[in-house]
């Protein structure tokens, strides 16, 4: 029934949301079979290759809770400031010999500089320029000005997580809002790009907080919808608290 109503369009209501999420372990394999019927006509069976580039690595101020490249984990990654147009532009080559059709620059920080966003931007240029790739980049927050920069550069997606529902977000970080999330996504969207936002399982969030994630991203019409699940890195504060583990 959920399938048929995916297939006209229709959304689910909250409850069947959560019907899906308490069902059995025996309505596993038809809800599977449910799902692909969805992904059969959207999709087929293509998978699409992205690549990730890690444009700037380990000196985030913010304190997500999971990330093992803030400032305030102990963990062990390396730390770089934000790579060279030419380093970003021999990523992208690497990924368009891999096959892929998407090139992510991501980098760790609250929000780009105004030289990260010009090196960024600069990269993307010569990029399109040379390949037929499409780019995404996730730089932290924006303003609307920021993302009209990178939309005028030629980046086709922006990605920026929600990370979990509004009533949870505050036990993920502390140090920006769930807000200020949105309203990146909604500066992105607005400058022409397409939005990337999804999500991590396994932060010790309830069946109700994945369905409103669900339900908030449809509000915010995003076009491409990453789902993570919890691997707690060493280091960080999720790893470090037993009740925060993937479930």
């Amino acid at each position: 029934h959920l399938a048929n109503c995916a297939l006209e369009g229709k959304a689910p209501t909250r409850d069947q949301a959560m019907a899906v999420l308490r069902a059995s372990k025996d309505d596993l394999l038809p809800l599977l079979q449910a799902v692909f019927r969805v992904r059969s006509r959207y999709f087929g069976r293509d998978v699409r290759i992205h690549v990730l580039q890690n444009a700037k690595s380990g000196v985030c101020p913010e304190d997500c809770s999971f990330c093992s490249q803030s400032l305030s984990s102990r963990s062990e990654v390396e730390r770089y400031r934000i790579q060279t147009v030419d380093e970003l532009v021999d990523g992208a080559r690497k990924a368009y010999e891999l096959g892929a059709v998407t090139y992510c620059m991501v980098t760790a920080t609250r929000g780009p500089s105004s030289n990260e966003l010009k090196t960024v931007c600069d990269a993307v240029r010569q990029i399109k320029s040379e390949m037929p790739l499409k780019i995404c980049t996730s730089l932290g927050l924006l303003s609307p000005q920021q993302a009209e920069q990178l939309a005028d550069a030629g980046v086709d997606r922006f990605n920026h997580n929600l990370e979990s529902s509004r009533r949870f977000f505050p036990k993920v970080c502390g140090t920006h809002t769930w807000d200020d999330r949105v309203n990146t996504i909604r500066a992105a969207k607005a400058a022409g790009m397409e939005a990337c936002c999804g999500g991590i399982v396994g932060m010790g969030e309830t069946h109700e907080d994945r369905v409103s994630m669900a339900f908030e991203l449809r509000e915010l019409g995003v076009e491409s919808i990453p789902i993570n699940f919890l691997d707690p890195r060493p280091g960080t504060p999720m790893a470090d608290n037993p009740r925060l583990t993937p479930g």
